[in-house]
């Protein structure tokens, strides 16, 4: 089966593979820029932008960490991802993933349009003021992540009423995908909030607002299974996991290892300072935590606001931004290494380039 071209807002993409956004640096511009170029979407994550090539473009640290938000979202280091993200796939739709829990979030809607990247796609939390902060850059296309029709409604009376416009697209993430879940520990392992039973409520809800694609995300591993939520009714999917088994993926070669050689059980939810249940490796980090020994707590970066500078972070154990960027720098010992329930399906580094033909065409391609 050949996939259709994928249209979100003015911009088209050659196949309907959306890269997931994947931060502290694990999407920057190498894999990001590499995807569009291929006929994906690449998206670049805006998390932890100051410790792009090595903390370069911050202007004050703390032992080697960004101080401060507006040196961990460094606005030069993140122009500086998307034009090098740029020379990679031309004038290819680009797009960056922002978390709607960050601090300065309309900050770093504002310097991503003004970097110039196509798309924004926005999860954790509702968006339901988005459109404000885009308002002078009218082509830039706007993608919420929900994972129910209740949010999605939400979403699209408020938009509406306030800015007389809906989404150009919508990411659906089932309970399957790495990182920080729109569900509950429960939620996560019940039946009806699976991706495969979330399909067919949204759509029909954005019938009822008009027509827009539906991504389907979490637990998305081959062209099978790209094929499987095609048939419920999704229009493309977006990916995080699979792709770090690239060589193009911007994370420590030590990060890749640690999913190479994780098996099925040593994946698990765990609790998060944003306060939703996140899914990673259980690894060195994670054991400590468990016994209270977790690294010291200094919220030197000041990331996300439900945080509450650092308070969140003391209830479970460890820092988000530390952590997340000691994965990111291979470092085994203290590193938070985030992925979808399969990543212990990953099993070898190959091409952007191979990855998405496999996709596209099967594996024995």
């Amino acid at each position: 089966m050949a996939f259709n071209p994928l249209k979100i807002g003015k911009y088209t993409l050659e196949y309907p593979i959306i890269q997931g956004g994947m931060g502290l640096g694990i999407s920057w511009d190498k894999l990001a820029g590499t995807v569009s170029l291929e006929g994906g979407l690449g998206v670049i994550s805006s998390v932890g932008t100051g410790y792009y090539e090595n903390t370069h473009f911050s202007k004050k640290n703390i032992n080697t960490r960004p101080f401060e938000t507006e040196n961990f979202y460094s606005k030069e280091a993140l122009t500086a991802i998307v034009n090098n993200a740029r020379k990679i796939c031309g004038s290819k739709p680009l797009a960056m993933n922002i978390l709607y829990a960050i601090n300065d979030y309309e900050r770093v809607i504002k310097d991503s349009c003004e970097a110039g990247v196509d798309i924004i796609i926005t999860g954790a939390g509702l968006p339901t003021n988005m459109p404000e902060f885009t308002a002078d850059y009218p082509d830039v296309a706007l993608v919420p992540i929900v994972s129910s029709a209740k949010a999605l409604k939400i979403i699209c009376k408020r938009w509406t009423q306030r800015y007389n416009r809906l989404p150009d697209a919508i990411v659906v993430e089932g309970p399957l995908s790495g990182g920080h879940q729109g569900f509950t520990y429960e939620q996560c392992a019940m039946e009806e909030y699976q991706l495969e039973n979330l399909i067919a409520p949204i759509k029909e809800e954005i019938k009822a607002w008009g027509d827009f694609p539906l991504i389907a995300a979490g637990g998305i591993w081959d062209h099978n299974d790209i094929l499987k939520v095609m048939a419920l009714g999704a229009d493309g999917v977006q990916m995080g996991t699979r792709f770090i088994g690239t060589h193009e993926c911007d994370a420590a070669q030590n990060f890749k290892e640690v999913l190479l050689k994780a098996h099925k059980e040593d994946i698990q939810l765990f609790k998060s300072p944003v306060g939703y249940p996140a899914r990673g490796v259980r690894t060195n980090l994670i054991q400590m935590v468990e016994k209270r020994e977790g690294p010291p707590i200094r919220c030197i970066s000041n990331c996300v606001s439900p945080c509450h500078r650092g308070q969140e972070a003391k209830a479970v154990g460890y820092c988000i931004a530390d952590s997340l960027s000691d994965a990111y720098m291979g470092k085994l010992e203290t590193g938070l290494f985030f992925t979808g329930a399969n990543g212990y399906k990953l099993n070898e580094i190959i091409s952007v380039k191979e990855l998405i033909a496999k996709l596209v065409h099967g594996e024995a391609n």
